[in-house]
């Protein structure tokens, strides 16, 4: 550090201080101008040119968004739509990631490569097919329509089988000499030591379900049952905009809670290199 640090003068860090200084500004001035307008009344955010605080304060506005648009409803069916996709996603690309790592299949380098390859398609060209196979298989208003497709995640495949191609194979074999299944060996071997890259395709998985909007709004025409996500944009033509911009606050809140509360673990997932024995 002291090397790189060495000749560098008043010029390098003002170049870097303003460099953290706009992007930091550029990610947070819109979720402050959120936060802080939901406080504000429908006058006062119209109002041109726009104040920074707010001038009449209004902290009631939550409380009449969660009720104006009973968004504790919503909020029930986008958790059940996203621990559902959580728990299916993980069922399937686990085994296929350790077995495609660990197990090498004949033509496993080909299937890799071919789930790499759906990475370079636009969501929208497979839009029509997969809701075509829904509506064949009955699945319109029901989780089953989002979890079943958000199995199939080449990304997070990836990142599993290229953390368990850094396991030791000493490990692996140490278990099938103790007389461990492939099973077992991938549950109580594999997986424990594996916890960090588990805890970032996990969140993934999470965040993808509860933001996403153009498949859960045609999966679930049925008002009752649509997420948050929708919901919003349902109300959006309705609703005084401070109340909307309160629900879009509330809305955004157990994201930012689970990226706060794992945001360790993330980076150890994403920055870990192989396992040290």
């Amino acid at each position: 550090m002291r090397t790189l640090t060495k000749g560098t003068g008043p010029l390098y860090w003002v170049v870097l201080t303003a460099t953290i200084v706009v992007f930091t500004a550029a990610f947070l001035l819109p979720l402050v101008w959120v936060l802080l307008g939901a406080f504000k009344p429908p006058a006062e955010l119209a109002r041109q040119p726009p104040t920074i605080l707010p001038e009449t304060w209004e902290p009631g506005a939550y409380a009449d968004a969660w009720n104006f648009m009973q968004l504790g409803q919503f909020f029930l069916n986008t958790f059940v739509v996203a621990i559902g996709a959580w728990a299916v996603q993980m069922a399937v690309i686990v085994p296929a990631a350790y077995a495609l790592s660990k197990l090498r299949p004949r033509g496993g380098n080909v299937v890799m490569g071919l789930m790499l390859a759906t990475l370079m398609l636009p969501s929208t060209a497979v839009l029509v097919p997969v809701y075509l196979t829904l509506v064949d298989l009955g699945l319109l208003n029901n989780p089953a329509g989002i979890w079943l497709p958000a199995a199939a995640n080449a990304l997070n495949v990836y990142l599993l089988k290229r953390f368990f191609d850094q396991i030791p194979e000493e490990l692996l074999e140490a278990a099938r000499i103790d007389g461990a299944s492939t099973w077992t060996t991938l549950v109580r071997v594999v997986l424990p030591i594996s916890r960090p890259i588990l805890a970032v395709v996990s969140i993934f998985a999470v965040v993808a379900a509860w933001k996403d909007f153009i498949w859960p709004l045609l999966v679930f025409p049925d008002p009752a049952k649509q997420t948050l996500s929708v919901a919003l944009q349902r109300f959006a033509p309705d609703t005084p905009v401070n109340l909307l911009l309160a629900g879009l606050v509330l809305a955004s809140l157990p994201m930012v809670a689970l990226f706060l509360a794992f945001q360790r673990h993330i980076l150890a997932g994403l920055t870990a290199g192989g396992v040290k024995g």
